[in-house]
């Protein structure tokens, strides 16, 4: 076993002068200890003080040493458009799967992931939640409502008939239609029924340590066809879960107002809720905006602080594609615009325009934050990011030779590369648009849901397109090139600095911010081609930038005059579906100092690990199936990581 696998590698990176809040200072104290703590509280099985100073360097810390895997974003029978596209799984099936059990598709497919996930969230709809199941069975209470009777049976009729029924069913939820939603669909009795049937699954398949299955739901915002989806996750188990119902877009498709819930929540059960949002690429420019869409007026002090508090992560990629950024964005960067094949339009029949891009992409989103921090006082953009699949079809699949599509209808086939997934309008995305992506890594102390939960509040995690890198990610002021032969990084880490998610302030006279890097691969997957550390900042004008700097890669490349490093090479071999790891790197370190940094200026800094190409789900499908796909289809992919960011604040 490597070193930095067994000590859990990670991605450092330190900016300027150190400075803590005392929460902040607190939090660091109780993961490092101290003398006094070692005195007062550590004692042998014979209650011998414990020496102050020992020879294990791990003893009376209890930072993150692992990386917790797992999926915030995952669809069931529950979730009405995953059961009217065909899934006939539930959320044991799901947790099953997801735990490293064997089990059977909805289409008759055995699977298996190639590793256990560590945890789990079942984001069904909150909207109708289990009623298209009882619809699609022929609930005789259900069917007297004749848009539901009629429903059933293009449904249960197949192919075209059941395809056009549930794009339907989706505009009629999105208001895209005009139609009303069918009451019974939405009745409290029957929605606490299906509520509590699925909290009592979550606390049987839960067990802390192994596997956590953290409560959640999707309000799912899809006004007109802007998608404005928020996943919300529970700290709590079922006691406190089912006091409330989940809030549904039959209330409103205000996320205002979904914070709202959030906090009578809180207030009545004493427990904890977040959300996350995702999908911006599919909201036509309304995702980060900064004029508020419900009052058309400049975004308010209130609406960045109630944001801020509440959606704490963001999901900047998945199977509708990865939103980190766009190449009309971010022109100078070549690894921009990773599988944006859904930006087109929203979720309904409005195209998309440019001006639409920038507040829809993580990237900017985390710039223009920092603007309205300047201006407002708060910044609501303040997110860390993770990954997920929103698979509809029960089955947590994010890895290119093990991708079961984003509906039941799309499970492997021969022809699914070239059939319709979706059409909103004028928009039509077909099966090779699918993204194979994603999943969310989260440095928790243990596997729990309370300290997974914790660890998402906090932002320590980040996301993949699907691989298992480990990723570590600190800032600080004092790393120096001797940190980067840190062989636990950790130890230097928290030590030194803040993890991803954190906070530096007021650098220190003549000092610039250092970053100590680190990346391992995921054994399965390809090796690495680099790391590359993402900087934002807002200038004296009020005006917005970014830089992409290469820090460390593989093979002793050489960067050209004009600072531009060359390709890693290509090994994929697309006709067989397979590559060698014989370019790239195992693990990746280094230190990096900033050397444009300028102390009166707010920034922010993320990591992006990048690995060698490797075959895209479609070439796998192409090799498995024996068939050929046109030319336009993505047969290669360079799959990725994103670390939360650190932010700088003079």
């Amino acid at each position: 076993m490597s070193t930095l696998r067994k000590y859990g590698l990670s991605i450092l990176v330190t900016c300027g002068v150190l400075a803590f809040s005392p929460s902040y200072a607190d939090y660091v104290g109780s993961i490092l200890g101290n003398k006094e703590d070692v005195k007062r509280g550590l004692l042998t099985k014979d209650e011998k003080p414990v020496k102050e100073a020992g020879y294990s360097p791990y003893s009376g810390k209890n930072y993150p040493t692992q990386v917790l895997w797992g999926d915030t974003h995952l669809h069931t029978n529950l979730s009405l458009d995953a059961r009217a596209f065909g899934v006939t799984l539930g959320p044991e099936e799901a947790y099953r799967l997801a735990r490293g059990e064997e089990i059977i598709t909805s289409h008759g497919e055995q699977i298996k992931l190639s590793r256990p996930l560590d945890w789990l969230v079942i984001s069904d709809h909150s909207d109708a939640i289990g009623a298209m199941d009882e619809v699609v069975k022929g609930n005789p209470a259900l069917l007297k409502d004749p848009k539901a009777k009629d429903w059933h049976d293009r449904i249960n009729n197949g192919g075209d008939s059941a395809l056009a029924a549930t794009m339907e069913i989706i505009e009629t939820f999105a208001g895209i239609t005009g139609e009303k939603i069918p009451s019974v669909l939405i009745e409290d009795t029957f929605v606490r029924t299906v509520w509590e049937r699925y909290l009592e699954t979550a606390e049987q398949f839960n067990e802390p340590g192994r596997f956590s299955t953290i409560i959640g739901y999707e309000w799912t915002s899809t006004d007109g066809g802007n998608n404005l989806h928020r996943n919300v996750l529970y700290r709590d188990g079922a006691s406190k879960a089912k006091q409330i119902l989940p809030y549904t877009t039959a209330e409103s498709f205000n996320p205002e107002d979904l914070w709202k819930w959030m906090e009578r929540y809180e207030k009545k059960t004493g427990g904890k809720v977040l959300a996350l949002a995702h999908n911006g690429n599919v909201s036509n420019g309304l995702m980060f905006p900064e004029i508020n869409p419900v009052t058309g007026k400049p975004l308010t002090g209130d609406y960045a602080e109630t944001r801020a508090r509440w959606e704490p992560i963001y999901e900047v990629t998945q199977i509708k594609g990865d939103g980190e950024s766009h190449p009309y964005l971010s022109p100078n960067d070549e690894f921009a615009g990773y599988d944006v094949l859904w930006d087109k339009a929203n979720l309904g029949p409005v195209m998309k325009t440019k001006d639409m891009l920038q507040y829809e992409y993580a990237r900017q989103a985390l710039k223009n934050g920092l603007k309205l921090e300047a201006k407002l006082g708060t910044n609501p953009y303040k997110f860390g990011m993770v990954g997920s699949t929103d698979s509809h079809t029960a089955l947590a699949t994010a890895e290119e030779d093990n991708f079961f599509g984003k509906h039941s209808g799309k499970e492997p086939q021969p022809d699914r590369w070239e059939k319709l997934v979706g059409e909103f309008g004028e928009n039509r995305i077909v099966g090779w648009e699918q993204v194979s992506s994603g999943y969310a890594a989260v440095w928790a102390t243990e596997n729990t849901r309370e300290a997974i939960w914790d660890a998402m509040m906090q932002k320590r995690v980040y996301a993949t397109t699907g691989p298992r890198m480990t990723v570590w990610f600190f800032g600080g002021w004092d790393f120096n090139q001797k940190d980067a032969q840190q062989r636990a990084p950790g130890l230097i880490g928290y030590s030194k600095g803040v993890p991803m998610g954190g906070d530096l302030s007021k650098a220190p006279k003549g000092k610039s911010p250092s970053f100590l890097v680190a990346s391992l691969k995921d054994p399965y997957s390809g090796n690495l081609d680099r790391i590359q550390i993402v900087k934002g900042w807002l200038d004296e004008n009020g005006k917005t930038h970014e830089k992409v700097y290469d820090v460390v890669w593989s093979d002793n490349r050489k960067p050209d005059s004009n600072g531009k490093l060359p390709s890693v090479g290509n090994t994929v071999d697309v006709e067989n579906a397979r590559w060698t790891n014989t370019i790239g790197a195992a693990e990746l370190l280094t230190v990096w100092k900033d050397p444009d940094f300028n102390p009166e200026q707010r920034a922010f800094y993320y990591a992006k690990v990048i690995e060698i190409p490797t075959p895209r789900w479609t070439a796998y499908d192409a090799k498995r199936f024996n068939v050929k796909m046109s030319k336009e289809v993505p047969m290669i992919t360079q799959e990725r990581a994103y670390t939360s960011p650190i932010w700088y604040t003079p």
